[in-house]
């Protein structure tokens, strides 16, 4: 599938390292970037986000290099998403939505595929108030609609209720997470998750940690389920780690919100390993992205110590960073090649031993009352 690529550069952020961002997760949903169109505004055009100058660009485009697909670096209102398709003839995606699509492809368990269907059910709810006027004067319908229900009435009405069936299994898994968590609690195991930016090399962290085969590929968003293991450091005793879900910037809201559920186990972590690709060059800018997307799920509060992953790619050292008070700021690692993983073990179990587990003031009152029994 033939793409172009579209960014408007509004004067914010890193402009380049957005645009490549892009292109990374057209590559992951399937899409072979074939062209990429940039313009300068100072704010989006109410009709078609680009203005009609760069709209007629990118519709030459289509024709001269045969695209089957447009992808924009930005959220779209649904009124320009339409009348962007009306003017290029061709389909046109957003970046909210070109996200939901790698996680509809990616998300393998039961729980992850029902977060996913809820996010773009949600996304896709805005669409139909807005977008789908063309349909209200459409009548009839066999077996679906009451008298006088119109298309988009009928159409809202069986979207409101599979959101409501989603909502419910979900509330279902997450009393299931949180009992299995209440468990770990009472048995005292400090638990370690593992958070940071997509493609930091967190799954490849966690095989090399615990000797597991979660995915590790060098795609965004490879990960997408919560998987957990539990590892022995020594006189630390037991330690639980998880892998989580990669964040990005402009993470779209439905998908946080349908991921609260995943995210938890992040949120009820003793202490978190934030991953940074060392390697990038926009490192800082996607540490502050992801303690942007930790403080919306409110697991800001939560001790971390960074993770420097990809040293061999940056030509560092492996080392252990300690701030003015002695406690460890930062270790540096490889993953791949396993330098400097005795030294983020030894973090790891230091922190453990210095911080014990006291779950017990996170149970409810009567459950405490159990657990002291």
């Amino acid at each position: 599938m033939r793409a172009a690529l579209v960014g408007v550069d509004f004067g914010k952020g890193d402009f380049a390292a957005s645009l490549e961002e892009l292109s990374l997760l057209s590559k992951s949903a399937g899409a072979q970037p074939a062209v990429v169109i940039t313009g300068k505004r100072s704010s989006p055009d109410a009709a078609l986000f680009v203005g009609s100058g760069k709209a007629d660009e990118i519709a030459d485009a289509v024709v001269r290099d045969q695209l089957d697909i447009v992808i924009f670096n930005h959220a779209l209102s649904p009124a320009q998403q339409r009348n962007l398709e009306r003017h290029l003839k061709i389909r046109v995606v957003d970046r909210t939505s070109l996200i939901l699509d790698i996680f509809a492809q990616r998300a393998k368990s039961h729980e992850g595929k029902v977060q996913v269907e809820l996010a773009q059910l949600q996304h896709l709810a805005t669409r139909l108030i807005r977008g789908w006027t063309h349909l209200e004067r459409q009548k009839g319908g066999i077996g679906l609609r009451g008298p006088g229900e119109t298309q988009l009435e009928t159409d809202r009405r069986l979207l409101g209720d599979r959101v409501k069936a989603l909502r419910t299994r979900l509330d279902k898994l997450q009393r299931q997470r949180e009992t299995q968590r209440r468990a770990r609690g009472r048995s005292n195991t400090f638990s370690v998750s593992l958070v940071g930016y997509t493609n930091a090399g967190k799954s490849t962290l966690f095989n090399a940690l615990t000797k597991a085969q979660a995915y590790a590929a060098d795609q965004l968003f490879a990960t997408l389920d919560t998987t957990s293991r539990r590892i022995y450091l020594g006189e630390a005793g037991n330690v639980v780690i998880s892998d989580t879900v990669g964040f990005i910037r402009e993470l779209p809201h439905q998908l946080v919100a349908a991921f609260r559920a995943t995210l938890e186990e992040t949120i009820h972590a003793d202490l978190l390993l934030h991953v940074v690709d060392a390697a990038s060059p926009v490192r800082m800018e996607q540490i502050e992205q992801v303690n942007a997307v930790l403080s919306e799920i409110g697991a800001d509060h939560i001790p971390q110590i960074l993770v420097w992953n990809k040293i061999d790619a940056a030509g560092l050292e492996p080392a252990l960073e300690r701030d003015e008070y002695d406690k460890i700021r930062r270790v540096f690692i490889s993953a791949q090649t396993g330098a400097g993983l005795d030294l983020l073990r030894e973090a790891i179990a230091e922190f453990a031993k210095e911080n014990p587990v006291a779950r017990l003031d996170r149970l409810p009152v009567q459950e405490q009352h159990d657990a002291r029994a």
